[in-house]
């Protein structure tokens, strides 16, 4: 056998202990140390990210959703910091709900990683434009209320419109936005300069561009660059 194998071999019994056979030579109370060792570290790593998550899910259910994804993902970073944007990847594409998984576990748990990648992010706030430490956020359920005394069973006839950012003091902030102003936030974003994503939303919303609107919007960019979240540019 190949040392090559003997790694693959060595990571699937860690992986899955209870269905991979132990490698010859290496006793199972020696392999049962690197089991725990692995999956322990992972867990910690996971279980810090998703605090809201793991209470409503219950230890064992959470338990059983760290066993799965550490056996089933394949990870595309060596990186601890990642672990938990593994975990979002996990979710969104291996993840199996079992019958009392709420509804809102894919959400949930995307806006909580939400807060740590932009805790760790090396971006820094630009000179001008929108700061990419600024994320608009669309949920089909009000996850920013989502806690282990409420769990709501349907969503609302709206969707949640979100927008998290990081400031100049490196705290990680959030607020709720109005549908128009989460267009607003997609079009600067997108590098659009204030007045032309102004006007193209007037037209869209069937709105009339004049002063009243533009004044009350104005109003609205002042407070974005006063929170470090926008800052014009020069023809703005």
């Amino acid at each position: 056998m190949s040392g090559i194998q003997q790694q693959r071999d060595f990571a699937a019994r860690i992986r899955q202990p209870e269905v991979q056979p132990l490698l010859p030579g290496i006793s199972g109370e020696r392999m049962a140390i690197y089991e725990e060792l692995f999956f322990n570290n992972v867990a910690s790593l996971v279980s810090g990210a998703f605090p809201v998550l793991r209470g409503i899910l219950g230890a064992e259910r959470w338990q059983r959703l760290l066993r799965a994804f550490f056996a089933e993902h394949r990870a595309s970073t060596p990186y601890f910091l990642e672990i938990s944007q593994e975990f979002i990847a996990w979710l969104q594409q291996g993840y199996r709900a079992e019958p009392d998984d709420p509804a809102f576990v894919l959400e949930l748990a995307h806006y909580e990683w939400v807060e740590l990648a932009l805790d760790v992010s090396d971006a820094k706030l630009p000179a001008q434009g929108w700061s990419p430490l600024a994320w608009p956020l669309a949920y089909q359920w009000p996850v920013q209320m989502i806690g282990v005394d409420h769990h709501p069973t349907q969503p609302p006839a709206e969707p949640t419109c979100l927008l998290v950012w990081r400031d100049r003091q490196e705290q990680v902030r959030f607020m709720q936005l109005a549908p128009f102003a989460y267009r607003l936030a997609l079009r600067l974003q997108a590098g659009e300069p204030s007045g032309q994503a102004l006007q193209a939303l007037a037209t869209e919303h069937g709105l009339a561009a004049d002063q009243h609107y533009f004044t009350h919007a104005r109003a609205l960019l002042d407070d974005w660059q006063a929170r470090d979240i926008w800052f014009p540019y020069s023809e703005d």
